[in-house]
């Protein structure tokens, strides 16, 4: 009922559908492009191969495997399986697996020592799956609009520690000035007798042994 080929332009529609969240943003025709772009780079390229595995003969999950290597600076040869993806309604029938089992057979064939895999983080189910076959995180990957980051840079926001240190010195500072004025208290502290003169330092110490 499992069978795994490589994609083809017609499956655009679907695959649209399985990776809506992480295309580029614009209307389904233009994200179709892009599918249809990507299965003709793979269709030829000896280092991509773009996978589709079929359940029952529907389209049940794709993956886009790339021959690259671990990160721009760690040279290491590594097969990249991007967005390894099942639809919904042909989860828990071991598509998930043959999607994996693709790539681990397109990173023998590269005679590569190394896989990594991108999934998305809030997919709890997905990242658990992805432990449990040995693959660890080794790195968060994040993205912001670029606007956004160029405001947050320019008007930074004050720690939250820092600001509740502030806010308790000024609620401390208020009630002291809020505190009304005892008289007799600062007359009994006024005829309180003076603090000895106490030498500052041991040699001050030592004479003033001698003199007592």
């Amino acid at each position: 009922m499992i069978s795994t080929r490589a994609a083809r332009p017609e499956d655009a529609p679907v695959l649209v559908e399985l990776w809506s969240d992480v295309l580029r943003r614009g209307d389904r025709s233009e994200q179709a492009a892009d599918i249809e772009l990507l299965v003709k780079q793979a269709a030829v390229s000896p280092e991509q191969r773009f996978v589709v595995v079929e359940y029952d003969g529907s389209v049940a999950g794709a993956v886009l495997l790339r021959l690259s290597t671990l990160s721009p600076i760690n040279l290491e040869p590594c097969v990249q399986s991007i967005q390894p993806r099942v639809l919904p309604q042909f989860r828990r029938h071991g598509v998930g697996r043959a999607l994996m089992e693709a790539a681990t057979a397109f990173a023998e064939e590269q005679g590569v020592l190394l896989m990594a895999t991108v999934v998305p983080s809030a997919t709890r189910e997905a990242n658990r799956f992805m432990a449990r076959l040995g693959l660890t995180q080794v790195a968060t990957w994040r993205a912001a609009p670029t606007m956004l980051v160029r405001s947050r840079l320019s008007h930074p926001r004050q720690p939250v520690a820092a600001a509740g240190r502030n806010r308790l010195i000024a609620a401390r500072r208020t009630a002291r000035r809020a505190r009304p004025v005892d008289e007799t208290g600062l007359a009994e502290i006024a005829e309180l007798p003076a603090a000895p003169d106490w030498p500052d330092d041991e040699q001050d110490a030592g004479a003033g042994a001698q003199r007592g």
